[in-house]
Parts: C-alpha cells; sequence; structure tokens
C-alpha cells in the first residue's frame, strides 16, 4: 500500500492550529488527516495507526515536542517529522535537525510553503520505502555485499542484475571484461569486483590507449638494465605492483597488435617477458579490462584478436548507457547536487520538476559523467532559490541537440513507416509526428518539447498555432 494512503498526523495543543493545518492540508488534496492537541496521545496513536507522516509542535504542556520526537527517531524512524513551531531560535532549530527532523519550519507558515514541505517529506518517505523494499528484493536475489556497489548509484533493475552477475564472478580468478560507453561507470564495477574478490593485492588501473608495444611492455612488464637508452636500472612493471591483486587495463579495444599477443600469452601462460631480458617472469596477477569500444566489430575489421577476445571475456559485462536507464536520472541528480553542494561549500539546492522532463529526455552521450558534470557546474552558478534550468539547457546545446533527437530516434523506432497517414509520410506529416512526439516526451512543456527539436519555443508556438488553425 502507498504511504500515501496513510494518515497525516498533526500534534499541537493549539486546536484552532490544528484545524486551521487540517483544512489546508484537505484543500492540498490530502483527506487523510489525524489531529491530536494533547501530546500524551501521540504515542497510542503511533501504535495503533499507519502514520505517513507527523508534523509536531515542539511546545506543549506534559510532553515536549523533543521528547516525542526522540521517541519517534528510536521506535518509529521510518516516519518522517516535520517540526512546525513558533519558536524561531536557531538553537532549537538545530536541535531538532539533529534529533531527525525533516524539517523545521515556523508558525505562522505560508499556505505553499507548509504543503510543499509535506509533499517533500512524504516523497523522501517514498523514496526511502521503495529503497528499503529493492533491498530487501536484493537480498531475495542472493546479492549479500551491496556495499561493495555503494559508489554506483542506481535502482535500474539490468544494473541490479548486473551486480549479483559481478558478485558471483568476483571469486573466480578469470579475466573479466567490462563493456559499456564513456562515463557508464565502467572503472567504479571494476573496483567492485576487486573489492569482492578477496584478494589481498593491490587493484593498480593503466590505460593502454595510445600506448605503442615498447610503452605498453614498459608500464606493464618493466625492464632490465641497459634494454634501451635511458634504461640504467633494472625497473619493475605494474604487473609486479599488482601481484596478488588485479591490474585493470583500461580502454582495451585501443590496444595494438603486438601487445595483444603479449596480453595473450599472459592469460594464457601467466608469463611475461620484462624488455631486455629472454628470461620469462610468472605472474598470477587478475585482469580486469574495461572497453567503449564494440570488440565484436573490432574481431570484424581486424582490429583485435579473436582469440584475446575470448580469453580475455571469459566473463563479460556490458553496462547499459544512462539513456536506457533514465529512470535514474532523480536519483543521480539528487546525489551530485548533494555531492556538488558539499564540494563547493553552498547549500544543497532544490529544482523544479521540469529538470527532470528535460534530463530524461536526453540522450547523455557522456553518460553518468556528462550528468555528473551538468550539475557541479550548475551549482557553481547557482546564487540563491530555485536551481536554474539554464546551465543545463546550454549543455545540451551545445552538443547541436544530437543527444536529445538520438534519443527521440531511438523511440521513435517503435513507429513503423506502415503506420504512418498514407504510404510514406510528407514533410508536413512527418513535422506534426514529431512535434507531438516531441510534446509527449516533454509533458507538455512547450520549451522543452523545442529544445528537443532544435528550435525555438516562439518557433514551436508558430507551428502549433498554424496547426491549431488548420484543425
Amino acid at each position: 500500500m502507498s504511504v500515501r494512503n496513510f494518515p497525516i498526523l498533526l500534534v499541537d495543543d493549539e486546536e484552532q492550529i490544528l484545524l486551521s493545518y487540517s483544512v489546508i492540508l484537505r484543500k492540498a488534496g490530502i483527506d487523510q488527516v489525524i489531529t491530536v492537541h494533547d501530546s500524551r496521545k501521540v504515542v497510542p496513536v503511533l501504535a495503533e495507526s499507519d502514520i505517513s507522516l507527523i508534523v509536531l509542535d515542539l511546545i506543549m504542556p506534559h510532553i515536549s515536542g523533543i521528547e516525542l520526537l526522540n521517541t519517534i527517531r528510536l521506535e518509529y524512524p521510518h516516519i518522517p517529522v516535520v517540526v512546525m513551531t513558533a519558536s524561531n531560535e536557531l538553537e532549537l532549530a538545530v536541535k531538532s535537525m539533529k534529533s531527525g527532523a525533516f524539517d523545521y519550519i515556523v508558525k505562522p507558515v505560508e499556505t505553499s510553503r507548509f504543503t510543499t514541505t509535506v509533499q517533500k517529506a512524504l516523497e523522501m518517505r517514498e523514496l526511502r520505502d521503495e529503497v528499503s523494499h529493492l533491498k530487501t528484493q536484493i537480498l531475495d536475489d542472493r546479492l549479500e555485499s551491496e556495499k561493495a556497489f555503494s559508489s554506483i548509484i542506481t535502482r535500474d533493475k539490468k544494473m541490479l542484475s548486473i551486480f549479483r552477475y559481478a558478485e558471483a564472478i568476483a571469486q573466480t580468478g578469470r579475466p573479466v571484461c567490462i563493456c559499456g560507453e564513456t562515463g557508464t561507470g565502467k572503472e567504479l564495477l571494476a573496483k567492485a569486483v576487486y573489492s569482492l574478490s578477496g584478494l589481498t593485492g593491490k587493484l593498480v588501473a593503466v590505460n593502454v590507449a595510445g600506448l605503442d608495444d615498447t610503452m605498453f611492455s614498459d608500464t606493464l612488464f618493466g625492464h632490465k638494465k641497459g634494454a634501451y637508452t635511458g634504461a640504467e636500472a633494472n625497473r619493475e612493471g605494474l604487473i609486479v605492483q599488482a601481484s596478488g591483486g588485479v591490474i585493470q587495463l583500461d580502454e582495451i579495444g585501443d590496444l595494438n597488435e603486438l601487445s595483444q599477443l603479449k596480453l595473450l600469452r599472459l592469460i594464457e601462460e601467466r608469463a611475461y617477458y620484462p624488455l631486455g631480458s629472454d628470461t620469462a617472469e610468472t605472474s598470477s596477477v587478475r585482469i580486469i579490462a574495461t572497453t567503449n569500444r564494440n570488440l565484436n566489430r573490432q574481431i570484424e575489421s581486424g582490429g583485435f584478436r579473436r582469440d584475446l577476445y575470448y580469453r580475455l571475456c571469459a566473463h563479460s559485462i556490458h553496462i547499459p548507457p544512462l539513456r536506457q536507464r533514465n529512470g535514474d536520472i532523480p536519483l543521480l541528480l539528487d546525489y551530485f547536487l548533494e555531492e556538488a553542494a558539499c564540494s563547493l561549500k553552498k547549500k544543497k539546492p532544490s529544482y523544479p520538476g521540469e529538470l527532470i522532463t528535460l534530463l530524461s529526455n536526453y540522450a547523455f552521450p557522456g553518460n553518468v559523467r556528462e550528468l555528473q558534470a551538468m550539475v557541479y557546474d550548475a551549482v557553481a552558478r547557482h546564487r540563491g532559490g530555485m536551481l536554474s534550468m539554464k546551465s543545463f539547457r546550454e549543455s545540451i546545446n551545445k552538443k547541436g541537440n544530437k543527444g536529445t533527437l538520438a534519443s527521440m530516434e531511438e523511440r521513435g523506432r517503435s513507429t513503423p513507416v506502415h503506420d504512418w497517414p498514407g504510404n510514406f509520410p510528407t514533410l508536413k506529416e512527418s513535422e506534426d509526428f514529431w512535434i507531438k512526439q516531441a510534446l509527449k516526451q516533454a509533458e507538455g512543456n512547450q520549451g522543452i518539447a523545442a529544445s528537443m527539436l532544435g528550435i525555438s519555443r516562439q518557433a514551436l508556438n508558430k507551428r502549433l498555432k498554424r496547426r491549431d488553425k488548420k484543425h
């Protein structure tokens, strides 16, 4: 049952206050409200009824609001508490928040502020309940080490399935290949696999893109004194540093052919040759490779060895792009707002609901990393009030709308040609169709729809007026 089906509990020793704010809640569409003017009755009410949210006065006879707040936090920690009191003392506000209050508002409260606070508290309760439910499902599906994946912010089913798979293969010792577009979190997943592996050695990461064969060999395998001009002493490579642990090879799809052969030998024979040495060294290091390339296509074009592919991809994981799991966008947005605000020593800003719509209809070629950069830029510019959407729009527009149009193209593929009016759409029919699709995806927001279409809002408005006149 949804938390919104449970009543809100208003606690205040002034009955007129209870009546006034009950009316405000009902006008806001919240019909189930329980009022209590005697603080001694609060705990019995909580024991008998499922409560979605508590709005609590602090200064009351018999039992103070702070005492009640502490009791609620201990016995009913899942219920958010909004403190609403006539006291404007900073110390009392701080004490309330430390005791677990969701928010602190001072009477008399503006109607809009009161209802907004209640709605946000209910949304937070819903989110917590949902996360709790997901945790239960995850545990039922045998994900035993959730902490290992805590750096990857998601509640997407595909991602959770990937976590379960990663957990299952973490201790096998065989190579792992993690594929996915730039910015999807391949390195974070590699760290999670390492943390679950039980290996005592280090995780050593190296980007192999752009390394010629000599540099690759020297970096990974080291060299002997005199191997080349300037090699004045023996040097151990990263393979030795990662001994007993994991060597993470980033951008493996860019590895040159000679280096691919040496990597194949390392996997098959656990042997390698330092530069300038005729004697093979052995290593038990585990390999985790990451790439943003399609290795199968590279095999077809002759750019990647087929035998290395099968050895390297003993365990293969593909991380879906953000546009295929845009349900994570609200979660990521909230996380990055918190992170950016903390980093920039600012208060975490709130954002307009339209921002989620805008971001959900953008294809994010840079994926999670691109969203993080957008949020940091927006918070850096933020000076107060509601977070502006301007910097997000500018960032999207810099891509020439390709990201947004790519998203529309993917979704538009579900409409086959034979579903168009006539045998083939005219330009006018195409325009009408895409305007309709853009407005649908933008949930009626013309500004966002115009941005998706690559035109100004005024231009879209003119087209809509022209279309309406014809109809």
